[in-house]
């Protein structure tokens, strides 16, 4: 089969970065990035073979500038009210399943949200571990203005990273945020001139791969969801998971490039 990245993507530009970085660019600028069913297909096509990959330790989502997502194509939204409740759930459910499997990759994801993210959009920047975000970009969930219920998991992704009241008030609301306010209501981690985004994504990508890949995988495991459910919980996965990575020879080489004051190669082993 042939390598992930060099295949062939409609609507989404796939390419690796030092190996061991993938890259996924929404690339219809035409239409803002939009959602549409050819560039559907092809992130889940990329994003299954990116899983299979075990080269690969960290991913980037972005959009070709100067969005990043507009969200779902409209064209459709309303046309198929002919498919009835349970064929518009399964129509739904499909869309949710291709595009919501970043966040079920193993190794650690990072949306560089370098334009605006609007509904499907944002969701898919919140489905990812980290986010860096434009400080112009406009950010929105305005699901209920258009006469339809949030969805792509916005009540469960807005809800975990900035509390009900936060969920709240963007679902009900549709109101947009710019960069610097998502990151003060913890819908992002850093807000940056626009230029900068990917660059600071890339950066992060790359420290994250050039780390132990068990240890990391298994701290992404960690922090899944909610975070550990408990204190006893987490003290009790991380005296199995440490105990794990203690017997890699990861460790050895990370104990051995600090004593050589040198970067450690590690392997995943």
């Amino acid at each position: 089969m042939a390598d992930w990245a060099e295949q062939s993507y409609q609507d989404l530009s796939v390419r690796r970065v030092d190996e061991a970085v993938a890259v996924l660019t929404l690339d219809l600028p035409a239409r803002r990035n939009m959602m549409s069913d050819a560039m559907t297909a092809s992130w889940g096509r990329a994003v299954g073979a990116i899983a299979a990959d075990p080269g690969v330790r960290a991913v980037v989502v972005t959009g070709t500038p100067p969005a990043f997502c507009s969200g779902g194509d409209l064209s459709w939204i309303g046309a198929e009210s002919h498919l009835g409740v349970d064929g518009l759930r399964e129509r739904m459910a499909r869309f949710y399943r291709a595009w919501m499997a970043v966040g079920e990759l193993r190794v650690p994801t990072i949306a560089a949200v370098n334009g605006a993210a609007i509904g499907a959009g944002l969701a898919l920047a919140m489905a990812c571990d980290i986010r860096y975000v434009a400080e112009d970009a406009e950010l929105s969930a305005p699901f209920t203005r258009l006469g339809m219920h949030p969805g792509m998991l916005t009540t469960w992704s807005l809800t975990r990273a900035g509390g009900l009241a936060v969920a709240r008030d963007l679902l009900l609301t549709g109101r947009s945020v710019r960069g610097d306010e998502a990151v003060g209501l913890h819908l992002a981690s850093l807000a940056l001139p626009a230029e900068q985004v990917l660059d600071a994504a890339l950066d992060a990508a790359r420290a994250i791969a050039a780390a132990a890949p068990l240890a990391t995988r298994l701290t992404k495991q960690a922090l899944a969801g909610d975070g550990p459910a408990s204190y006893s919980a987490a003290l009790a996965w991380e005296a199995l998971a440490q105990a794990v990575t203690l017997q890699s020879e990861d460790l050895q080489e990370g104990l051995a490039a600090r004593r050589e004051h040198r970067q450690p190669r590690f392997t995943g082993r």
